[in-house]
């Protein structure tokens, strides 16, 4: 099955070798989108898609995601980066050029609720996630089977607050070993250290129920149910050291009443868990995020 995939992938990078996206943030001034158009046209790149805001045009930040075509792009990408160097300090810009072909190496961590894995899996198989998984950790062996079943390495490190930095310590070993540029937090249950966050800076993707800061802590939905909330949702965003209050990528809610158990309510969190956490991984796999503060751009 995944010799299978990795002949998909490798046809998808084939397929895209001419092709890149450029994210851009810096300060708000004219000529910004024509001298960044001028330049692409000048290396006969053809421009697919531009999306681009403003948050307040006199004195704000301009964010701006171009993703253009370009023939002959691996021998020219080095030219392009150097030349475009020159716009960006004219412009002071912080940017980045992400090409298509260079699928990101990713990790899924997973607990013992396997909803937000198998939601991850499937977009995967689907190739509306185009990622390369090149592993999933966890500390349960519940999914052991599932991942083995796809030819993905399955690591089972056993994890608890009192040995966390012994565990992470080996999970950044498989890390490394894997060259790791994004993690997916789906359903981890487990608090990351600072250390860790650090290695990956907006490089990892977490998931949780949308009550926060209500009912924070163990049985949520139990607590839920008894204040009779009427809304249940989910929050996808990146992890930083404030626990889940990273910068937010993907949300999303249901409209729930008195008639709906502890059970059900359960049932419709984790089904907006899974498809928020699949939409706000597809986002930055298109490197449509750009995360400003506390906050993100979300060209979607």
């Amino acid at each position: 099955m995944l010799k299978d995939y990795r002949k998909t992938l490798e046809e998808y990078r084939q397929n895209n070798l001419d092709r890149a996206r450029l994210l851009i943030k810096c300060p708000d001034q004219p000529g910004i989108v024509a001298a960044v158009s001028t330049f692409l046209q000048n290396f006969g790149a053809n421009i697919l898609e531009s999306s681009q805001y403003s948050e307040d045009p006199v004195g704000g930040t301009f964010f701006i995601r171009m993703e253009f075509a370009c023939p002959g792009l691996t021998d020219k990408k080095a030219e392009i980066e150097s030349e475009f160097a020159k716009i960006g300090a004219r412009f002071n810009m912080k940017y980045e050029f992400r090409y298509v072909s260079s699928l990101k190496k990713t990790a899924i961590f997973v607990s013992k609720e396997p909803h937000c894995l198998r939601e991850l899996l499937w977009e995967w198989q689907n190739g509306d996630l185009m990622m390369d998984i090149s592993c999933i950790i966890s500390n349960y062996e519940d999914s052991r089977e599932l991942a083995e079943s796809l030819g993905i390495p399955f690591y089972y490190i056993p994890a608890n607050k009192e040995i966390r930095n012994e565990v992470e310590q080996k999970q950044l070993k498989i890390l490394e070993e894997h060259n790791i540029e994004l993690i997916i937090l789906a359903r981890y249950m487990q608090i990351l250290t600072p250390n860790f966050v650090s290695h990956y800076p907006k490089q990892i993707i977490n998931i949780h129920h949308s009550f926060l800061p209500a009912f924070i802590g163990a049985r949520p939905y139990e607590r839920a149910f008894a204040r009779g909330v009427k809304l249940i949702g989910a929050t996808s965003h990146y992890v930083t050291n404030d626990l889940d209050e990273g910068p937010i990528i993907e949300q999303g809610v249901e409209r729930v009443n008195h008639r709906d158990q502890v059970q059900e309510l359960k049932k419709i969190g984790k089904n907006i868990e899974r498809s928020v956490l699949a939409r706000a991984v597809k986002w930055h796999l298109q490197d449509r995020v750009i995360v400003t503060g506390n906050k993100t751009i979300v060209f979607d």
